[in-house]
């Protein structure tokens, strides 16, 4: 047994977070989340991904999520829903999307061949970096990028790549929680995404925002290519949850969101921890 502290501070007594609850992965499974520094109001649940959130209210000061990870049980996979198409504007592809993506994978013969032109040419498309203004914002379909590079971070990334996956009939599905490199010994301050695929029985993970910020090489299937523990709190984006009266519409919940006066959600700073000493120290070991 292992655990997650997600650590925020700063807050005004009673205000209100939504925090997932964890997921269960092939690799580790969230079994209990238990909070300091304020109470769980309520567990809400997005019905359609069968993710669970917690509505928190802060007692003011600092607060904690403790996330107790466990192995996955035996022959544990990922949810089935994940790899299901859903019409959210951020994870249907543009008419010109389709089109190039079927054409690419086409090219290259299809099957896995087609599914890594794929991921390559989604590599290709992007320079990492976390822009202030996202490729597909206010848009209603990820739109196609024709030549050069755009500037996005994983969310981005994985984004174009699960639209444009799909677009040409491959299972496809994005995942996010937390990556702690090895060089830092159990300690991040932000979330990481991934995404998953299935061709002919085989799942397989991809990371291309680890193979281009570590200067890798061409993306290869693999749920570490950084040396480094990550933990799967959910997946899939275009989530709704109803705490309270008001029904909160996100494009996904990968870390505890502040509900503000305007009805908006903010993400928190926070640092997240591993806080067993021999995690940390194994961690360094990767290094």
């Amino acid at each position: 047994m292992r655990q997650l502290e997600i650590e925020i501070g700063g807050l005004e007594p009673g205000t209100r977070l939504l925090a997932p609850a964890g997921m269960c992965s092939p690799h580790d499974a969230v079994t209990r989340t238990t909070v300091t520094g304020g109470d769980i109001c309520a567990v809400t649940l997005e019905a359609e991904l069968g993710l669970a959130a917690l509505w928190i209210e802060a007692a003011g000061g600092p607060l904690t999520l403790t996330h107790d990870i466990a192995p996955a049980p035996q022959g544990q996979g990922y949810p089935e829903v994940i790899f299901a198409p859903r019409g959210t504007p951020y994870t249907v592809a543009a008419e010109e999307l389709v089109r190039a993506s079927q054409e690419i994978a086409a090219r290259a013969g299809g099957g896995m061949a087609g599914l890594r032109a794929l991921v390559a040419e989604a590599e290709a498309r992007f320079s990492y970096a976390h822009p202030e203004i996202r490729f597909n914002d206010d848009t209603d379909a990820v739109p196609y990028l024709s030549c050069g590079t755009t500037p996005g971070s994983c969310v981005d990334i994985n984004t174009y790549l699960v639209a444009s996956l799909r677009a040409a009939g491959f299972e496809a599905g994005y995942v996010y929680g937390y990556f702690f490199p090895a060089e830092k010994g159990g300690v991040t301050d932000d979330a990481h995404c991934w995404v998953v695929t299935r061709h002919a029985g085989e799942v397989l993970e991809w990371d291309i925002a680890h193979h281009i910020k570590a200067g890798l090489g061409p993306t290869q299937p693999a749920l570490d290519p950084r040396p480094g523990w990550r933990v799967a709190l959910g997946h899939s984006m275009g989530h709704t949850y109803r705490p309270d009266e008001r029904a909160a519409r996100l494009k996904l919940l990968s870390e505890p969101m502040r509900a503000g006066p305007d009805g908006a959600w903010h993400h928190v700073p926070l640092v997240a921890r591993l806080p067993a000493p021999e995690t940390a120290d194994a961690l360094r070991e990767l290094a």
